[in-house]
């Protein structure tokens, strides 16, 4: 069955009623992040069968693929309709028709949460620090705590002297114990602006009575005042008293009620597991390490505060519904509360009982079954490319991963570019297929096959498995067949960015506002 064409009139109208639907700009992350629609969400053609099921867990939801004439978008909806997507089309002509139509386009990641972020600034005039100012109440010895609401690794990277790790939806149940005096200043900082905004104004909602603050424009803007940064702190939150953690899942309660989010019991949502009428995502918001050793079964590990900032990376569909969970209800409120003002359909489950958390581990996504390939152990892998300079091991894993460390000798290639890369490698009639734990060369093989006189095998297991054989790995990058477009790099992280980067950065963010007005589409509100 041939694949239709959707146009912007169709996407606008389905964001506009509020109704679901998934725009997936699937090119790579880094063209993705040189412009697209505000709501397009980066889901990379090289990835669809890994990511599919669990992003896109309803069968018969509107899908419309979109790229920038490169012929992406057309394969793209010929792999989901072939997962047994149901109403796939392409937007016709990509993102110069978007444009060509009056259409928005966004520059960088996560756009719909950080336009969020600059939205609620202009709102609420949520209050800030400069770098400057922050560094003399350190230096001058002030009652004052810092905390860094960011993953525990960008943390780690980089932080403000005498910074604690508390990520985002942690704040309102942590902070009351590394501040038990109300006289004590709090200063919320992320890389950026976003994460360090909706965490002050978090505390702030929730009424703790301390002064809080946004250090203003996180890590960068104390790089470019020509301040010091720590790096490889390991400083975090510790566990509450019982007391404190009932106290802030009052507030937190009274600032999800405020905002609208919905509560429902695990009998009910039981009726949106099989995903019919409306997509449903369930997500687990604490934190990893609690998740492991006890979630409800069905729930994706997806600590809060990322969730606000990155939604558009776990639940594609916009219009879908949210379901979130944590028994102490803190985790699970704040985060709802945002996500209720970014105009998504969020709900907390009432109820939660240790005995209900009966899966442990780490999440495991759904997956396509896997395609007739051949496949090789690392053993005798590593025989074939030691002993025979006819076959070489391409890499399909993300380039950053690839860097951290890959089989020596081994190709880095993007399956999307592979007919491109294919002419910087070097020849051989035998391939082996790895990526990091082998399912994205599962899925790329026989695509690869068609491209190639070469005899194709994946290395069962992938990079993983090469290790767990006792195998050694190399880092760096060694060999480049494709550029490594699969990641767009942020102004705002590591440690060597080019201070006209950051300030640019920033600008951008200073400008979402304005944008979000001539977008339209965004339903945002504020409490």
């Amino acid at each position: 069955m041939p694949i239709k064409n959707q146009d912007y009139a169709f996407v606008r109208n389905k964001l506009l009623n509020k109704e679901e639907v998934a725009l997936l700009d699937v090119r790579e992350e880094d063209p993705h992040a040189q412009e697209h629609p505000l709501f397009a969400a980066n889901f990379p053609l090289s990835r669809i069968e890994v990511d599919a099921f669990s992003k896109l867990p309803r069968k018969d939801v509107p899908i419309v693929t979109l790229d920038d004439g490169e012929g992406y978008a057309q394969l793209a909806a010929q792999r989901l309709s072939e997962l047994g997507y149901l109403d796939v089309s392409v937007f016709d002509g990509g993102v110069k028709a978007w444009k060509a139509a009056g259409g928005e386009v966004f520059k960088d990641v996560n756009v719909p949460s950080k336009s969020f972020g600059e939205f609620v600034e202009s709102k609420k005039h949520t209050p800030s620090l400069s770098a400057q100012e922050v560094k003399k109440l350190l230096d001058d010895k002030e009652d004052v705590v810092v905390v860094d609401v960011r993953r525990f690794d960008e943390y780690q990277t980089m932080s403000i002297p005498t910074g604690i790790s508390v990520p985002g939806a942690e704040l309102v149940l942590r902070v009351p114990e590394l501040a038990p005096n109300p006289k004590t200043k709090i200063i919320v900082n992320c890389a950026g602006r976003t994460r360090s905004i909706l965490g002050t104004q978090s505390l702030i909602n929730a009424g703790i009575p301390n002064e809080v603050n946004a250090l203003r424009n996180g890590t960068i803007g104390w790089t470019l005042a020509g301040q010091e940064l720590d790096k490889g702190q390991s400083r975090k939150f510790t566990e509450v008293s019982d007391s404190t953690a009932s106290e802030a899942a009052q507030r937190a309660r009274s600032v999800a009620d405020k905002a609208g989010v919905k509560r429902v019991t695990l009998a009910e949502i039981a009726q949106w597991k099989p995903q019919s009428d409306r997509t449903t995502y369930f997500f687990d918001t604490r934190t990893p390490e609690e998740y492991e050793a006890g979630h409800l079964p069905g729930f994706r590990s997806t600590p809060g505060g990322q969730l606000v900032q990155e939604t558009e990376m776990v639940a594609p569909v916009r219009g879908a519904r949210i379901v979130l969970a944590d028994p102490g209800g803190v985790r699970a409120n704040m985060p709802a509360s945002w996500l209720a003002q970014m105009a998504w359909d969020v709900y907390v489950i009432d109820g939660i009982k240790a005995s209900d958390l009966t899966e442990k581990g780490p999440w495991k996504q759904g997956l396509p079954a896997s395609p007739q390939i051949q496949t090789v152990d690392a053993t005798t892998a590593s025989v074939w490319l030691k002993d025979d300079s006819d076959t070489i091991a391409i890499d399909l894993s993300t380039h950053a991963n690839y860097v951290k460390g890959h089989i020596p000798g081994s190709w880095f290639a993007l399956r999307s570019q592979f007919s491109a890369a294919i002419q910087n490698l070097p020849t051989a009639s035998r391939y082996v297929l790895t990526s990091t734990t082998g399912e994205l060369a599962v899925y790329a093989a026989n695509d690869i096959q068609t491209l190639t006189k070469a005899n194709v095998f994946v290395l069962s297991g992938g990079n993983q498995a090469w290790m767990d054989a006792g195998l050694e790995m190399e880092k760096g990058p060694t060999h480049l067949a494709s550029p490594a477009m699969d990641r767009y790099k942020r102004p705002y992280e590591g440690t060597s960015v080019d201070p006209a980067a950051m300030q640019a950065y920033l600008d951008w963010e200073f400008g979402l506002v304005e944008q979000l007005g001539k977008d339209g589409t965004h339903h945002f509100w504020v409490l």
